[in-house]
């Protein structure tokens, strides 16, 4: 009887591979629209899997399309995404709290993989998660966002050049899709991009920096001041 139970137990990777395909369903449909918007912002094919890749970020990658479009320097793109990925420290350190004891290299080799949606499906599973779970987990995500990225590409690819063209302000309709749901959401999130829209035109029009530090500086000074601004109303609250 235990034997039977035994054999009919899943391994904590296909657990993991399991967990992982409605995040990959899920990942499809964005991962497509990348490798579009990268073939209408001028990356080659090579270009388009590479930064998939090797960035795994999909706000990160749609961002940086956007500053390679008004022809932002590397720094300032490395530096804006850096920023924008900052979480990702404090969603390993939390995910390392939940995680067996395991050799370093293969917890560095997961961290690599942990996502917004990764990381919520590691932090909801009952108990410990394992180096195989993980490994399972993130192969189905990140295969999903690369091949679909390719095939964006690929589709796109064979559009007619006008219309190729006239889907680069997708880009934009995205963000503001991905905007205004926060908006609802939060009152924070509304004064922290309505101060970064103002800083940026500042920087921009009085200050006449480049497009790239203008979006850097107004990335930082915005996250900072609603940040200690929501921390002085807190504080007050308490009082």
């Amino acid at each position: 009887m235990e034997t039977t139970l035994a054999a009919g137990k899943s391994s904590p990777f296909r657990q993991g591979v399991q967990a992982g395909v409605t995040i990959a369903i899920g990942y499809m449909p964005i991962a497509l629209m990348f490798g579009f918007l990268a073939k209408t912002t001028g990356l080659t094919p090579a270009e388009t899997v590479l930064m998939s890749v090797i960035v795994f970020a999909g706000a990160s990658q749609y961002i940086a399309l956007n500053l390679l479009s008004i022809g932002t320097g590397m720094f300032e793109i490395v530096l804006t995404t850096f920023i924008l990925n900052i979480r990702h420290f404090l969603m390993s350190a939390s995910l390392n709290e939940k995680a067996e004891p395991d050799v370093l290299w293969k917890k560095a080799l997961y961290a690599f993989g942990i996502t917004d949606e990764t990381f919520s499906v590691a932090a909801m599973k009952e108990g410990t998660v394992t180096a195989s779970y993980m490994f399972g987990l993130i192969l189905m995500s990140y295969g999903s966002w690369v091949v679909n990225s390719g095939i964006g590409y690929l589709v796109g690819d064979s559009l007619p050049q006008s219309l190729q063209k006239s889907m680069s302000v997708a880009l934009y309709a995205m963000f503001i899709g991905l905007l205004v749901p926060a908006l609802k959401k939060q009152r924070k999130i509304i004064l922290l991009a309505g101060m970064a829209a103002v800083i940026n035109s500042l920087c921009m029009l009085l200050l006449h920096i480049s497009k790239g530090w203008s979006i850097v500086i107004a990335t930082l000074a915005s996250a900072i001041a609603v940040q200690c601004f929501a921390k002085e109303s807190e504080a007050e609250q308490d009082e």
